[in-house]
This record gives C-alpha cells, structure tokens and sequence, in this order.
C-alpha cells in the first residue's frame, strides 16, 4: 500500500503537512521471520506495512499467544513505548517478507510541535490505534470462538491463505483441532 494511501486512511493533511510528514519516513525491507519489536524493550519507531503479514504474540509459559495480524497498511507499533516511552509488552513477528515504512518517534514527535496539522493527525493514529484495541479486547472478551472465526474471515479474507493455522487457532483462543471444526462448518 502506497504511503499517500496509508497517511490518508488516518487522517486528511494539508500538502505542505503531508510532505513534511512523507520527509521523517524511510522505506526499509525485512524478511520473514524478522522479530521487529522484543517484549521487554522501549521501541523507538512505528512502522506501516507497504507490503507483506505481521503478527503480535506474547510469551506465556511454554507457549506463544498471537493477538494481533497486520496486513498491507496497517501501523505497527508498541503503544506503550509510542505514549509513555516504557518497555513494551508485545513481540511483533515477520510472517512474510515485509516492505515497511518506518518513522522514528522522536521525528514524529519534533513534527508535532512545530505543526498543528500533523499533532492533530497524530492525535487521529492515537485514536484509530485505540479503537482497535477496544474492539480486540471486546472480541476476546464477549464473542465465541466461531463469531471471533468469522469476524476474522470476513475482516481479512485472505489470511488462512497467509498465516499458519497454529497462529489463527492462538489468536481465537482454541486449538487447531477445534479450528479445523469450526472451518468445516463454514464449507
């Protein structure tokens, strides 16, 4: 997904703004398998996903819990780090190789302050990024494991496609052999 395309989805900017925001932004490939950002550490950039798969998973005894797939122009970042500049909680792993834009915080921040276009963009990717989470919070919370399958289907069509089984079944809370139940109902 094209960076104009990305800025835009957040909020509308000014030429001058979106230029100046386009200045701090570099383009850097990964491949897959890259961890990104490490549970346990402050993470000084965000990234948009130009191209390629993301998930985020946390460590919890012997196993790996997934929370989170980013695709083609989603944001990944630690929020915790972005807004308070702590040590984050979530390990963001590389599930294909990834074209990313990537913008170091404290560029983003300088921005802020000298330009009331681009703070008030930023205060929309707060925003957006909180969202997202709520409604994550509330899937996990409220919905079953069949609703939470079919919101994911229906959301991101392409991910079984994309993502190994193992991760979906960890993301919806279940194992894969009830996974594998679930999506023979849905054929």
């Amino acid at each position: 997904m094209d960076i104009n395309q990305i800025i835009d989805n957040i909020g509308i900017l000014p030429e001058a703004s979106k230029n100046a925001l386009k200045e701090i932004i570099t383009e850097v490939t990964y491949p897959k398998g890259h961890i990104l950002f490490r549970a346990d550490k402050v993470e000084t950039k965000v990234y948009f996903i130009k191209r390629g798969i993301v998930r985020a998973y946390t460590e919890m005894a012997d196993n790996e819990i997934t929370f989170w797939f980013g695709r083609e122009g989603d944001t990944i970042v630690s929020m915790k780090s972005y807004v308070n500049g702590q040590k984050g909680y979530e390990n963001i792993e590389l599930l294909e190789e990834c074209e990313l834009y990537e913008v170091k915080k404290q560029a983003l921040h300088e921005l802020f302050g000298k330009d009331i276009h681009i703070a008030n963009w930023g205060r929309e990717f707060a925003e957006q990024e909180l969202l997202k989470t709520e409604e994550r919070f509330i899937s996990r919370q409220l919905k079953t494991s069949m609703e939470r399958y079919r919101e994911l289907m229906n959301n991101n069509p392409g991910l079984l496609q994309r993502v190994q089984l193992g991760y979906i079944a960890s993301f919806l809370g279940i194992t894969q052999v009830s996974l594998s139940r679930i999506r023979a109902k849905f054929r």
